[in-house]
C-alpha cells in the first residue's frame, strides 16, 4: 500500500486524525507513541471507532462459531507466560486421537459451527504423516468446516522435526506448508506473536522463534494463497514502544504481502487481535509487579525503542518486573492498533481475556469483530481466565453496543445477518436460565468436569 505519512504533523490534530480515519494518511510510530501517552482515552476511542466505521460501516459487527482444539499439550518451548504446556512423559501430557478430534468437530457442526482453530504444543513425537492424515480425515468427514491451524512456532518446529528439503529456511517452510495445504490446511492463526522486540522475546519465549522467522512463515503462507491473522500479547515486561514496534512490523510485512502476492491470488493478514497477559499459574506471573510511585519509570519503557533495538542492560530490573494491563490500557492499545494498522481488515475484541463487557466496549474502540462463540479453550483457561459465551449472548452484546450482529466465516464473508425477530438473542425469553446453561464441559483424565463457560452478569 502506498499510504503516505506526514511525520511532521501533530498526531493530536483533528484534521490529521480525520485523514487517518479515512485511510488517506498513515501514522508513524512516533505519532502513535504520542497518541498513546497524550490523547485522552475517550477521544482515542472515538478516532479508532471512526476508522472502524470507515472500513466496516455503521451497522454490522461480526462473530464466528468455531472451536479451539488444542490437539496436544506436549511442547518443547518453555515460554514463561504459559500455563498450558507439558513436558513429554508428564503425567498430564496428552495428544488427542483423530477420533477424539473428529468427535469435537461433530459437536461444533451440531451448533452451526463453521471453523476449527487447531493449535497445540510443539510435540517432537508427531511425524508429518500424522498431521497430513489428520487433515485428510477432517476434510473427508467435515468438508464444510474451515481448518485454521498451526501457528508459526509450530511450523518452525515442523521444519526442525521433519528436516524437509530446501536450501533456505523459506524453502523448507514452503515445502512443509505446501504439504499441509494439500492435505487440507486452509489458513494459519497468529499464535506465538507475543512481542516481537528481541529483548522482550528472549526473556518470555524461551525456545520460540524470533520475529523475523515468525513473519517469514506467515509471508510464505501468503505466497501460497493462505490468509492468516496476527496477534500481540502485552501487559508483562514490555514497554509501550515495543507494542508500537510490533504493530509497525505487522503493517510492514502486510505491505509486502499485498505488493508481492495480491495480484496472483496471494494471502494476507486478515485480522489483528491483541490481549493482555494472564498471569495465573505461569512462571512469569510470579514476577513482582512494578510500583511506579515508589520505583520510578517501568523498566520495560526504559529499555524499549520504536525500532525494536532496545538493550536489556538499560535497566537492571528489566524482565524482573511486570506491569499488568487493565481495561483502560487494553482499550487504549486496541484503539491504537486500529489506527496504526491501516492495511489490516479486522480488529478483534479480546473478551476471552478481558471479559464480556470490556469486549463489548471494545466495539467502540476500533474493534469490528467479537471473535468466536468458542465452545472450548484450554490455553488461556489454564492461566485462570475462562470466559466462554453462547451465540445468543454474543449477539446480545453486539446489539446492546448499538450494532447488528452477524455470523461470519474465516474470510469475513457474512453467513447470517441477525436483523429480524428470529435472531438468536431475540429468541431468549429468560436470560437467567440461559446463563445457567453450560456451553461446553471438558472432562479431565482424573474424571473431574471443568466448565469453560462463564456467562456475563
Amino acid at each position: 500500500m502506498n499510504v503516505p505519512m506526514r511525520p511532521s504533523a501533530d498526531p493530536t490534530d483533528a484534521a490529521f486524525l480525520a485523514d487517518v480515519a479515512v485511510g488517506e494518511v498513515r501514522l508513524s510510530p512516533e505519532q502513535a507513541m504520542t497518541l498513546f501517552h497524550d490523547m485522552p482515552l475517550p477521544e482515542l476511542g472515538r478516532w479508532a471507532d471512526a476508522r472502524s466505521r470507515a472500513i466496516h460501516g455503521d451497522h454490522i459487527r461480526t462473530y464466528v462459531i468455531d472451536r479451539n482444539i488444542n490437539y496436544t499439550n506436549v511442547c518443547t518451548a518453555k515460554c514463561t507466560f504459559c500455563a498450558f504446556r507439558r513436558d513429554l512423559g508428564a503425567d498430564d501430557a496428552y495428544t488427542l486421537s483423530t477420533p477424539e478430534i473428529l468427535s469435537k468437530i461433530a459437536e461444533l457442526t451440531d451448533i452451526g459451527g463453521t471453523q476449527i482453530l487447531m493449535q497445540g504444543g510443539m510435540n517432537p513425537e508427531l511425524p508429518l504423516a500424522w498431521y497430513e492424515s489428520l487433515l485428510a480425515d477432517i476434510q473427508a468427514a467435515h468438508p464444510e468446516v474451515h481448518v485454521h491451524a498451526f501457528s508459526p512456532p509450530e511450523v518452525v518446529e515442523f521444519v526442525h522435526f521433519f528436516d524437509p528439503p530446501g536450501s533456505t529456511f523459506r524453502d523448507k517452510v514452503r515445502w512443509v506448508l505446501s504439504r499441509l495445504k494439500r492435505a487440507g490446511l486452509q489458513s494459519i492463526p497468529g499464535g506465538g506473536g507475543e512481542i516481537f522486540a528481541p529483548a522482550v522475546r528472549r526473556k518470555i519465549g524461551l525456545g520460540k522463534c524470533d520475529a523475523e522467522i515468525w513473519l517469514t512463515v506467515m509471508n510464505v503462507a501468503h505466497e501460497l494463497g493462505m490468509n492468516t491473522s496476527a496477534t500481540m500479547m502485552f501487559g508483562h515486561i514490555e514497554g509501550v514502544a515495543d507494542r508500537i514496534h510490533h504493530m509497525a512490523l505487522v503493517r510492514e510485512w502486510q505491505d509486502r504481502a499485498l505488493q508481492d502476492f495480491e495480484q496472483d491470488g496471494g494471502g494476507r493478514y486478515m485480522a489483528f487481535i491483541s490481549w493482555p497477559f494472564q498471569r495465573e499459574n505461569t512462571p512469569l506471573g510470579r514476577v513482582k509487579e512494578w510500583d511506579r510511585a515508589v520505583e520510578g519509570p517501568f523498566p520495560g519503557d526504559v529499555v524499549a525503542r520504536l525500532d525494536g533495538e532496545g538493550d536489556k542492560s538499560a535497566h537492571p530490573e528489566f524482565g524482573r518486573r511486570v506491569r499488568m494491563s487493565g481495561a483502560s490500557d487494553y482499550l487504549r492499545t486496541q484503539a491504537l492498533s486500529r489506527l496504526m494498522l491501516d492495511n489490516i481488515y479486522s480488529i478483534g475484541a479480546s473478551w476471552v481475556t478481558m471479559g464480556p463487557h470490556v469486549g463489548q466496549l471494545a466495539l467502540s474502540f476500533g474493534a469490528n469483530d467479537m471473535g468466536s462463540v468458542m465452545m472450548e479453550e484450554n490455553v488461556v483457561s489454564a492461566a485462570g481466565t475462562t470466559y466462554c459465551l453462547s451465540e445468543p449472548v454474543l449477539c446480545h452484546l453486539i446489539r446492546d453496543a448499538g450494532f447488528t450482529p452477524a455470523q461470519r466465516d474465516n474470510g469475513y464473508d457474512l453467513l447470517a445477518v441477525h436483523d429480524t425477530d428470529a435472531s438468536p438473542d431475540l429468541q431468549v425469553d429468560d436470560w437467567s436460565e440461559l446463563r445457567r446453561q453450560k456451553l461446553h464441559i471438558e472432562s479431565t483424565d482424573a474424571g473431574d468436569a471443568v466448565s469453560l463457560t462463564v456467562a456475563p452478569n
